[in-house]
């Protein structure tokens, strides 16, 4: 089933993003909150008008988020977690939210629900991205030691 997005949607993507999911989950959830419409044709003719009326302000969003892509890509984080008595196992796990306040302790605002990040529980030497605008994506490397 294809839908446009009319908010954006954790996992899923951005506002007025034509997306194809599961009918259930389009029909039983989607619609009914509000987050999206059916993808008919009329209503694809009516987001290209208002995607080619706002295409200067996004030029502005993009050019800002190229900003930011630019700052962070090849970064490495170093990421300091608490182990299991000597051993590379970590005591707990490392997520989005911590790489995202540590790109925030060095300046850099990013919403950890666009942080693709897989739960890390050992230590070692990581790759996460980082999906700043829907044509906007960052590289960051995530080095995880023990404390």
């Amino acid at each position: 089933m294809e839908l446009i997005l009319l908010e954006d949607v954790e996992k899923l993507g951005f506002k007025d993003e034509i997306v194809n999911v599961k009918n259930g989950f389009g029909r039983n959830y989607l619609i009914p909150r509000g987050h999206a419409i059916l993808a008919t044709e009329s209503a694809r003719k009516i987001l290209s008008e208002n995607l080619r009326q706002r295409a200067n302000k996004e030029n502005k969003i993009i050019e800002d988020a190229n900003k930011i892509a630019d700052s962070i890509n090849g970064l490495t984080v170093t990421i300091a977690a608490k182990t299991i008595e000597g051993g590379k196992q970590l005591f707990g796990s490392v997520t989005s939210n911590h790489l995202a306040d540590e790109l925030e302790k060095l300046g850099h605002t990013v919403d950890r629900k666009f942080i693709k990040l897989n739960n890390i529980k050992t230590i070692g030497l990581y790759s996460a991205e980082v999906r700043l605008h829907r044509e906007v994506n960052a590289s960051v490397s995530v080095e995880v030691v023990s404390q």
